[in-house]
């Protein structure tokens, strides 16, 4: 388990200014160029490429858009009504199912209200039909709802089998310890919403059996090594402490009972410290946060000198951040733009080997970043 050192905050890369053919940017492996695909987005938080190369892209007022690749947009009809959108709730991710070239299937998940106004995520099952949401079905609620704005989580992520969901504490840091709700953890179920055999937890004891993994404060990022074997995870500190996990079953990762972190402007312990029997320690954490966001793992032709790294955005520095990994360790990492671009919200490989990203502001924007020939 590694943190940040210093000298990783003097490793930021150069950038040209931007231009009609996008910023050359300079990194330790490689010369990219980012180019701005299109601009216009109302805070887009997550987005995933069709077989044909349009772009479906979510933003949180709850609208899903299409980009087509001539750069037109047309809205998704069907998307959920309602969507909860204070402070940091909205229309989250989307994900599309491994036979959507067959079926459409695709998965979203949002933030929503019950009568009492109390909120939480909730995640969709949903089939695109010629730019309209059809056999919707909600098959997931995380429960109970609660009032406050913040740590909805909510990023997806599918396999052959499997959908991974992510959950946030919703600002009620203890019930992330607790396996008798959903709050502050890791969900898995099976691809038609039904609950996998093999889950860690069983319904006898008020347990969540939807539960994979728990302990987390907010869980943003996520994403399967190359292998299909290891799924890697991080999640927002509080005041310092973000976390990279690789994700276990039915392991606890401590939160808030441990944690690199400390309380907001007091600087104060949270907690009984870093360390404790039984609780999972990082892989690698940042002190002070970046506040990470969209993650992947690279396995493109296009950056062979990336492959396996892992590339993470971070809204509060808005760097595009790229860790080098060994053994399951992180050995080296390395910042791109330095808050260039403004805060990363998502990051994904395209069909064609690029790097999409996405920026998290009023008017956000789909970036395009490619080796420099």
């Amino acid at each position: 388990m590694h943190r940040i050192s210093p000298i990783v905050l003097l490793m930021f890369v150069l950038c040209t200014p931007l231009s009609a053919h996008g910023v050359t940017v300079e990194t330790e492996t490689v010369t990219v160029n980012v180019e701005e695909v299109k601009s216009g987005f109302d805070h887009p938080w997550g987005m995933a490429e069709l077989p044909n190369g349009d772009i479906l892209i979510t933003e949180r007022n709850g609208t899903l858009k299409r980009l087509t690749p001539n750069g037109l947009t047309v809205n998704i009809l069907g998307v959920p009504k309602g969507v909860y959108q204070q402070g940091q709730g909205g229309l989250f991710d989307i994900a599309l199912a491994p036979d959507f070239p067959a079926t459409g299937t695709l998965y979203l998940s949002y933030a929503a209200e019950d009568e009492r106004g109390q909120a939480g995520t909730e995640v969709l099952k949903a089939t695109l039909s010629q730019d309209v949401l059809i056999n919707s079905k909600v098959i997931f609620t995380a429960l109970p709802k609660r009032g406050g704005t913040r740590h909805f989580g909510s990023r997806l992520l599918v396999t052959q089998e499997h959908l991974y969901i992510t959950l946030g504490d919703r600002g009620h840091r203890d019930r992330a310890q607790f396996i008798t709700d959903h709050l502050g953890s890791l969900v898995r179920l099976n691809l038609d919403g039904s609950l996998p055999v093999d889950n860690p937890f069983s319904a006898h004891d008020a347990k969540k059996p939807e539960i994979f993994s728990y302990g987390h404060r907010n869980v943003q990022g996520i994403t399967l090594d190359n292998n299909g074997s290891t799924v890697w995870a991080h999640e927002h500190g509080p005041q310092g402490g973000d976390e990279l996990n690789i994700i276990e079953k039915g392991v606890n990762y401590g939160w808030p009972i441990i944690t690199y972190g400390v309380n907001y402007g007091l600087g104060t312990q949270i907690g009984e410290g870093t360390a404790k029997e039984g609780m999972q320690q990082p892989v690698y954490y940042w002190d002070p946060s970046i506040a990470p966001s969209g993650m992947i793992m690279v396995d493109s032709d296009r950056f062979p000198m990336w492959q396996d790294n892992l590339l993470l955005g971070s809204l509060k520095f808005g760097l595009l951040v790229r860790l080098t990994l060994e053994d399951g360790n992180v050995v080296s990492e390395e910042r791109l733009f330095d808050g260039q671009f403004g805060r990363i919200r998502d990051v994904i490989q395209a069909n064609d080997g690029s790097i999409l990203l996405l920026t998290d502001k009023r008017n956000g924007s789909l970036l395009k970043m490619t080796p420099r020939m």
